[in-house]
């Protein structure tokens, strides 16, 4: 075999352990999603107006420490081996997702969730850097929604797996039955070639000039565009997707059966929308420079008529304009993703994206988790997702109006890592 049938075996090899990962990584967050309801029975009063805040703050707490630890872990990542930084999160986070079904208190179990978020803080900075390092600038697009496509699987297995395991055996098993497939999957990372090994030269180089490049990422305007219209996109996503089992008992809709039902709809528009956002925008972009960023846009800004007539048609109508909606809105999760790679040189590419998660996150569905449960608390949940709706539109005219900075952009990283 030789180096380039090896470079092409590691990369997919790599593709293949950082996708089911990032698989378990959602079930992992989605699962809290799905058994929410039955947590707030076991901690709280029945009637308490502030019980769905609480429990919001669960999401929240998650999200703090993942964002937090991200641009730390994100700024070792880019000085020591993805791979040991990937495995030993993934072992981090599984053990304490299994031992959040062991909390005897509320506050015992936001511990856990703490420990979550920083185990997700080591893999979510370094995991689709080692791809956008393995893969070119042509492929990637469509190598990174490959990768993202784990986002609405996992997001849905989660509903479904929390939805089943808790209906019949309680909510904890759901947490104890996802920790040890993460367990397994951490341990295979320590057996993974880091992709930088063979560019020691360049790592090297890299530590004389980390400032300049450091300031470079935060000058580069494409990059805090998108950071933005990524955070309306979070706000609006992971508030849907933490509180949507609450909305659909708002409608009178069977929890077990409608958690089904929604697992169902996420996996399949979720998926394919994924794939195609990321190969359409791959296959643009020789004609649309900014593509990544039309592609996101578009699709944000159809998505938003659609998610307002579900909410009020009857079902089961509903569930086709929640599929559309769905679809639309991750047509944006690849591109996006690219987008960040592609404008962002590869020595500080790691802590582009753990800044990219602490800025989402903390503008994003941390604020979304508390601020729609306390609207729904005091008004009702359609009236909280309405409030969603305003935020899918801001993110697609955000979007569209950043595109005609990010062909000036890409071109000058490729330029500066071709001349390295």
């Amino acid at each position: 075999m030789d180096r380039s049938d090896r470079s092409s075996s590691a990369a997919w090899t790599a593709l293949a352990l950082l996708l089911t990962i990032n698989l378990f990584n959602y079930i992992d967050r989605q699962v809290l999603a799905a058994v929410e309801p039955e947590i707030r029975a076991t901690f709280f009063a029945p009637g308490d107006p502030n019980a769905m805040r609480d429990t919001g703050f669960l999401g929240s707490a998650f999200l703090i420490t993942y964002m937090i630890a991200a641009p730390l872990l994100g700024f070792l990542a880019d000085r020591f081996s993805r791979w040991v930084i990937v495995g030993t999160a993934v072992i981090l986070w599984s053990l304490a997702t299994g031992c959040s079904g062991l909390a005897a208190t509320f506050g015992m179990l936001f511990a856990t969730r703490v420990c979550v978020g920083i185990g997700e803080g080591g893999y979510g900075p370094a995991a689709p850097t080692i791809l956008a390092d393995l893969y070119p600038i042509e492929t990637r697009g469509r190598i990174m929604a490959f990768f993202c496509a784990a986002i609405p699987v996992g997001s849905a297995l989660g509903y479904v797996i929390g939805g089943a395991v808790g209906a019949h055996w309680g909510w904890r098993w759901a947490f104890y039955m996802v920790a040890p497939p993460g367990l397994i999957l951490g341990l295979l990372c320590f057996w993974q070639r880091d992709p930088r090994v063979a560019l020691h030269h360049l790592m090297q180089g890299s530590a004389r000039r980390g400032l300049k490049d450091y300031l470079k990422l935060f000058q580069t305007r494409s990059y805090l565009v998108n950071c933005i219209a990524q955070t309306l996109m979070t706000f609006a996503l992971g508030g849907l997707g933490f509180w949507i089992s609450e909305y659909l008992a708002f409608r009178n809709q069977s929890p077990a059966a409608a958690r089904s039902i929604f697992g169902i709809i996420t996996v399949v528009a979720g998926l394919s929308s994924t794939i195609i956002g990321g190969i359409v925008a791959d296959r643009l972009r020789p004609r649309f420079p900014a593509s990544y960023f039309w592609v996101s846009g578009i699709g944000m800004l159809i998505a938003c008529p659609f998610f307002v007539v579900s909410l009020y048609i009857p079902f089961p109508a509903a569930w086709i304009a929640m599929f559309i909606a769905i679809f639309l809105l991750f047509l944006n999760t690849g591109p996006s993703n690219t987008a960040l790679a592609n404008v962002s040189l590869p020595v500080v590419r790691a802590t582009a994206f753990a800044v990219n998660i602490l800025v989402i996150h903390a503008l994003g569905d941390v604020q979304a988790f508390w601020l729609l449960g306390y609207i729904g608390g005091h008004s009702n949940i359609r009236i909280a997702f309405l409030f969603v709706s305003a935020v899918i539109l801001a993110s697609g005219i955000t979007w569209i109006l950043g595109a005609k900075y990010l062909a000036a952009d890409t071109a000058r990283v490729e330029a500066a890592s071709a001349s390295a």
